[in-house]
């Protein structure tokens, strides 16, 4: 049984999706702010987080950097907004998908479901892709950079290792989306863009050189520097 922590102040929305989530055979805990929610990540151990950004004490912002230090555990951050801000934000944090409220509980299952196959991939051999000072070791999840630890959230995991199996080959955003997210994913094409500029902050900005190219009109590409 997946285990689902609801971190939620509006005790409205935390009953009504912790009710539909036990319905749907999930084993479920509530946090009703951003302290109770880091207590409760440590003692319930959740396979999914869903976390609202607009949170008393400590902001889900807040809380998710926190814990993204220490855990990979997929989160959908939940915001009353739905603006560009919020998404960029959360995503910049870590966050694996958002969900803008009000939203339809069959959609926010979907993207449960969604995520917790993305984060269910394992790998028995120790796979390594390489691309010049870039190493990412598919078992471990764990990606370096000239020898030094890149903290990528699991979403971003997954992109980079897309990238970096197809290098010179141009991805679009609709491969990019079937391919990370999964066929029929309602997701719109900025998120991609934001997620893409995250990976450069995180890889080109530091290796001073670029590894992801924008196609203009097209898409995006890994490439391997031998253009140069």
């Amino acid at each position: 049984m997946e285990k689902v922590l609801i971190v939620e102040d509006d005790t409205g929305i935390s009953d009504f999706v912790n009710l539909e989530l036990q319905h749907e055979g999930f084993e479920t805990e509530i946090a009703n702010n951003g302290r109770i929610a880091l207590e409760k990540f440590e003692s319930f151990n959740p396979d999914l987080i869903l976390l609202d950004i607009m949170l008393p004490e400590l902001s889900g912002l807040e809380v998710l950097r926190r814990i993204r230090k220490t855990s990979n555990v997929p989160v959908i951050v939940l915001t009353a907004r739905g603006e560009t801000f919020d998404k960029v934000n959360g995503l910049n944090a870590g966050a694996d998908d958002y969900m803008p409220k009000p939203f339809e509980i069959e959609e926010l299952l979907a993207r449960m479901r969604a995520v917790l196959r993305r984060s269910a991939i394992t790998v028995t051999a120790p796979e390594i892709l390489k691309n010049r000072d870039l190493e990412l070791q598919i078992g471990s999840m764990k990606v370096t950079l000239n020898g030094e630890i890149i903290n990528l959230s699991k979403t971003e995991f997954l992109m980079l290792k897309l990238f970096m199996e197809r290098v010179n080959q141009v991805l679009s955003r609709d491969t990019l989306i079937d391919e990370v997210w999964g066929k029929n994913h309602f997701i719109d094409e900025n998120t991609i863009d934001v997620y893409v500029g995250y990976l450069r902050s995180k890889i080109d900005q530091v290796a001073k050189q670029e590894y992801i190219k924008t196609v203009r009109g097209t898409g995006f590409m890994m490439v391997d520097g031998s253009d140069k």
